[in-house]
């Protein structure tokens, strides 16, 4: 979806110290999911999917939007997330989940643990989907939920999809697609769906999120793309109360596996 509104301020190159101010990816993409459809329309496939979530472990948990969604409030909810800011957003849900700070090769748990186990846009099915389905259903007694990106488009760099792809350079082949090929024919899901959402970050800085995705893809502090990566964004941006709204078009695919069939 194209946005368009008037540049709201001229452009100016940062200087090297502002540039060094990091903006965490992941704080990033979390606050997107915050203000995004994401939740409304994925939650509802899950649920739809699997209408018994049971004891609930959420593997790469990130912000908890999700897994907050979808769990039964009278049943367990364990998530496993080894950042630390979205390890801050975790403890302040109420009430917050169990949580076990690391990534999920280190997580400690028995075979078993929850009735179902959810994985929600993290890089492992796509990097090593059978070993990761193999921990996954081993932790699981009864389901094995991912949501993976499904869009044809990038879906590495946050906001990636606000630009060109010979900015961005990702491969644009959609996740899904990733996923299955790399499954054989024995692990492939019982049940497949797919969820049209628009991921809508608000920043409140428009500048300092162009320097940020700059910085990103390695361009110098006096690459000209700059000017041009900023005024691209401005043509986009929505102002809106606290910042401007970027908007990206996006697509989940929802892969179910049932461990006791």
């Amino acid at each position: 979806m194209e946005l368009s509104c008037t540049i709201i301020r001229p452009f100016s190159v940062a200087p090297p110290e502002a540039s060094e101010v990091g903006v965490d990816p992941l704080e990033l993409y979390a606050v997107g999911i915050d203000t995004s459809d994401y939740v409304a329309h994925v939650a509802p496939l899950v649920r739809a999917a699997v209408p018994r979530i049971g004891d609930l472990l959420d593997v790469g948990a990130g912000g908890g939007q999700l897994g907050q969604a979808v769990r039964d409030p009278l049943a367990a909810w364990i998530a496993v997330e080894p950042n630390i800011g979205m390890q801050q957003r975790l403890r302040a849900l109420v009430p917050p989940p169990h949580l076990l700070p690391v990534g999920w090769q280190q997580a400690d748990l028995p075979k078993g643990s929850a009735d179902t186990v959810l994985a929600a846009n993290i890089a492992a099915p796509l990097t090593d989907a059978g070993v990761f389905l193999r921990q996954c259903r081993a932790w699981a007694r009864s389901n094995v939920i991912w949501l993976v990106p499904a869009q044809r488009g990038p879906r590495g760099l946050c906001l990636a999809g606000c630009l060109p792809s010979a900015w961005h350079g990702e491969d644009e082949t959609p996740g899904i697609d990733v996923v299955l090929r790399n499954l054989p024919p024995c692990d492939q899901p019982s049940i497949a769906a797919r969820a049209e959402w628009t991921f809508s970050a608000v920043v409140r800085d428009l500048e300092r999120t162009s320097g940020h995705l700059a910085d990103r893809l390695g361009w110098a502090l006096d690459d000209g793309r700059r000017r041009e990566l900023y005024e691209h964004l401005s043509a986009q941006a929505v102002p809106v109360p606290g910042g401007h709204r970027l908007s990206v078009p996006r697509a989940s695919a929802l892969l179910v596996w049932r461990t006791a069939s």
